[in-house]
């Protein structure tokens, strides 16, 4: 399908069952947090996903590639970046599969109904203080600071919008890891698996992966850390793997 590009979009491929993803580096292009969050998630057969603060389609996108999930939502607030995500999912031709949708994580219990989802998946704003942004309603902005929603505003949907035993899959920095578990035991979503990720084997972790689960009982996994590069610009293979599978 041909899709017009507005001025500073380009079309970059995924490597991913042939699928291309529409982005605009003056807003913000989707990085390795993204990627390893859709290779960490799990959807089964027939499972209805909601990816929340979608951007541009990233996580949905990818994960119709790797799960036999029937539906994928992605909910955005940047009208613009709502609007190159629907672009993106009919560039692949997957209306069938995806919708995006208009809205705030903060408002999406009344936008979607109650325990309606089996898996819920963000890769939310890492960073808490707004201090020093010069442009706080900037796109950039909104992506990497807590501008627009909190990390317990994005548990505290997803605990209403999970179904009982549903999970939620998070990507964030290991300096707010134990935030981010009060957070979700608060909510009853019991952190059941983690993983660390680290940028070389002898550097400290500068990302984690995390699984909840609503209503799970304590219990957690710590699995092996994931390291990204053998050397510099060379991808370890797990990394490869989960990328190209």
């Amino acid at each position: 399908m041909t899709i017009d590009l507005l001025p500073g979009e380009r079309i970059d491929d995924l490597q991913r069952n042939g699928y291309r993803i529409i982005q605009d580096p003056s807003r913000f292009c989707f990085g390795m947090d993204a990627v390893l969050l859709s290779g960490y998630a799990q959807a089964g057969e027939g499972a209805r996903v909601l990816d929340l603060g979608t951007g541009t389609g990233i996580i949905p996108i990818l994960m119709e590639a790797k799960t036999k999930a029937a539906q994928l939502i992605g909910l955005e607030i940047q009208k613009e970046s709502a609007q190159m995500a629907r672009r993106s999912v009919a560039l692949n031709d997957l209306q069938d599969k995806i919708q995006i949708v208009d809205g705030d994580i903060k408002e999406a219990g009344q936008l979607f109904d109650a325990a309606s989802f089996d898996v819920i998946t963000c890769n939310p704003p890492y960073m808490i203080s707004q201090h020093g942004l010069q442009n706080p309603d900037s796109p950039k902005a909104i992506a990497r600071h807590e501008v627009l929603c909190t990390l317990e505003d994005v548990i505290k949907a997803s605990a209403r919008l999970l179904k009982p035993g549903g999970k939620l899959y998070m990507v964030h920095r290991p300096f707010r890891l134990a935030e981010l578990m009060v957070v979700m035991h608060d909510y009853k979503i019991e952190p059941k698996r983690m993983r660390l990720v680290h940028p070389f084997i002898d550097h400290e972790p500068n990302m984690v992966l995390i699984e909840g689960v609503r209503g799970g009982k304590p219990r957690m996994t710590v699995d092996s850390p994931l390291i990204i590069y053998e050397s510099q610009g060379v991808y370890t293979k797990e990394l490869m793997n989960i990328y190209y599978e």
